[in-house]
């Protein structure tokens, strides 16, 4: 998953992977407050943008 890569390139350790199957979307915790939602399109956004 190119979002997973994204994050190994920042050196950000994934917490926490969450596959919701109801909706088709996958959360994604990084680091201590990273936040990704991957929608069932692929299209990705952050939760609440970080500073990077």
């Amino acid at each position: 998953m190119r979002v997973c890569q994204m994050l190994s390139n920042l050196y950000k350790d994934i917490r926490l992977f969450r596959f919701d199957d109801k909706t088709g979307q996958v959360y994604i915790l990084a680091g201590d407050e990273l936040q990704v939602i991957v929608f069932s399109n692929g299209i990705w956004d952050f939760v609440n943008e970080p500073e990077l």
